[in-house]
């Protein structure tokens, strides 16, 4: 066994700096592109994400462990490997501080269920509760998912202006899983991973 991961690490070696030969994948029809991995720590706590090629590394180098395929096959010379889509850390490693969730288009939307918040149908852009111009500020507590109708309706007015009432109060999510979803769209297969940590709505999947 030892002579085999000895030869999948040298070729493997060769890999990430030549051109590989080949490579094949199980069709995916959620349209989430399995080029990435969700890498957990050892207590299952997300941490962030990596090309899956470099998750493959920490699993050979034995720092991780594959947890979930992605269902990729990537083929060599010598034979071929499986590329992860989720590796759980085999050792604790301690986060020093917490980074605040990152904002952005795709986790407000996650937020807010991919949902308007003023009328509810499916949402296409975000909006400031109170208008930029009229003192609102860019952070969480005023920054919300809207469809283009009301978005359009809206325009530079507030809600007492309109007699408009918020679906519900926008906050600043909280959860491990959250500095997720800012990287890009999760895989189905995160999500089990994920929801534990903040994520809560499985709307965040497609977002």
């Amino acid at each position: 066994m030892q002579e085999i991961n000895l030869e999948i690490r040298r070729s493997w070696s060769t890999l990430v700096q030549d051109k590989p030969i080949g490579a094949s994948h199980a069709p995916d029809t959620t349209g989430a592109v399995m080029s990435r991995s969700l890498v957990l720590n050892a207590t299952y706590e997300p941490l962030g994400v990596v090309p899956n090629r470099r998750a493959l590394i920490l699993v050979l180098n034995s720092r991780a462990t594959m947890v979930e395929s992605s269902g990729e096959i990537l083929r060599f010379a010598s034979g071929q490997l499986e590329l992860p889509s989720v590796v759980r850390l085999n050792k604790f490693i301690r986060i020093p501080y917490r980074h605040a969730v990152p904002l952005s288009r795709r986790a407000i939307f996650a937020r807010d269920g991919g949902r308007c918040v003023y009328c509810g149908v499916t949402a296409t852009s975000i909006d400031h509760v109170i208008p930029r111009s009229r003192g609102g500020g860019h952070n969480w507590e005023n920054v919300v998912s809207a469809c283009h109708k009301c978005n359009h309706l809206k325009a530079d007015k507030t809600l007492k202006d309109l007699g408009w009432r918020l679906r519900h109060t926008p906050r600043e999510p909280v959860g491990a899983a959250w500095r997720i979803l800012g990287t890009g769209k999760p895989h189905r297969i995160w999500i089990p991973y994920l929801k534990p940590f903040g994520v809560e709505a499985m709307g965040a999947a497609s977002a």
